[in-house]
């Protein structure tokens, strides 16, 4: 198998390859983490280090030839947006490590998804859980012209494969770092080592680390495909979720059913932005209120991670079972179980002088199905 992968590495351009340093046994380091992971081609580092078990997405099994390749590993397969398929990994990988049934060493790309090798991005925590000593190892593509790096928004698989193979020589290095055995207080806090343990490889690459992962690379996904500026969803969500606990589709349903619909084209949040979303005057006072609270620098200009933790900090906790029952009730005084378009509009002008014009545009949005009244789960 490694054999037969390193040909197939030399077929395509790849004659020179450095490796620095040795490979660890399986004995003294049961995983092998790899860094940073920039392309396709990374796969090369398993041909080099004994054919390792890898841990993948359970796309990369349908690729062809290659998919043949990664599924005689006997990897571990993961699907990434599946929470209890990443579980049940992480007990795969702890399983094995621990067996005394001759498992091979597992490698590992701790990142997740490609970059384009100018960081270390956060790691994912699955392979340190187990607390076992890790061999980190660092790759280097060392052309002048970079044909191989594969990051979402660059050119396809397969016009750098044909880039790739029209060089001379491609060269890349492999370095096996020495194996990092973590102390107690590691073992029992896997994102910890996983920290510890990328620091150590972007000493070794002379690069910076930054706290962004996978999921930022989703929600950039998302800001792009609502025709927003993708920059604006690097927001270091690992950070935000660990504090506020909310989760990627959490983030995901706040920037395509609000953010989106109220930026500008530049991803800027504006007040005139927030008053044609919510169909109220910008002089409202209530709304530039609102708005103010959110523009926590006062700049007059919102980014989607200002507003993200503006609507979890100061929105969301009103928006209770308690508080709906009682503004429904404001607007259904005689208890009917529904709202009618007058009933709206009553409500509407007294409280914030909307014009009846307004009113229907709200009723208008609220009334999905167009039977003429908003009943208590439509609320």
């Amino acid at each position: 198998m490694g054999f037969c992968g390193r040909f197939m590495t030399r077929s395509y351009g790849f004659h020179v390859m450095s490796v620095k340093g040795t490979q660890a046994p399986a004995s003294e380091a049961p995983i092998i983490v790899v860094a940073p992971h920039s392309s396709f081609f990374d796969g090369l580092a398993g041909y080099w280090s004994k054919v390792p078990g890898l841990v993948s997405r359970i796309e990369n099994s349908y690729i062809p030839c290659f998919g043949k390749f990664i599924t005689y590993t006997q990897p571990v397969f993961v699907l990434r947006d599946d929470v209890s398929s990443r579980q049940q990994s992480i007990n795969e990988i702890k399983k094995r490590v621990n067996s005394s049934d001759g498992w091979p060493q597992i490698m590992v790309f701790p990142e997740g998804t490609c970059t384009n090798r100018s960081c270390l991005i956060t790691f994912k925590p699955g392979a340190f859980y187990p607390g076992v000593p890790v061999q980190p190892v660092v790759m280097r593509y060392l052309n002048s012209m970079d044909t191989t790096t594969w990051t979402w928004d660059g050119p396809g698989a397969l016009k750098l494969i044909w880039l790739t193979m029209t060089q001379f020589h491609n060269f890349c290095q492999l370095e096996y770092l020495p194996v990092y055995y973590p102390n107690e207080e590691e073992k029992k806090d896997a994102r910890l080592y996983a920290a510890n343990v990328r620091a150590v490889m972007a000493k070794a690459l002379g690069v910076p680390v930054v706290d962004y992962t996978y999921d930022d690379c989703r929600i950039m996904d998302k800001a792009r495909k609502s025709k927003l500026p993708p920059c604006i969803g690097l927001i270091e969500f690992q950070k935000l979720r660990q504090k506020y606990g909310f989760t990627i589709k959490d983030v995901e349903k706040c920037m395509t059913a609000q953010f989106s619909g109220m930026a500008d084209k530049d991803g800027l949040l504006r007040l005139p932005g927030l008053s044609r979303y919510l169909h109220l005057p910008a002089t409202e006072p209530t709304l530039v209120h609102l708005f103010n609270l959110i523009d926590s620098n006062g700049k007059g200009a919102v980014s989607f991670r200002e507003y993200l933790l503006g609507y979890w900090d100061i929105v969301k906790p009103i928006i209770k079972d308690e508080i709906v029952n009682i503004a429904f009730k404001q607007l259904d005084p005689d208890e009917k179980g529904k709202i009618t378009r007058d009933d709206l509009t009553t409500v509407l002008n007294a409280i914030f002088f909307l014009s009846k014009k307004e009113s229907d545009q709200i009723f208008d949005e609220l009334d999905v199905n167009k039977n003429k009244i908003i009943t208590y789960g439509k609320f």
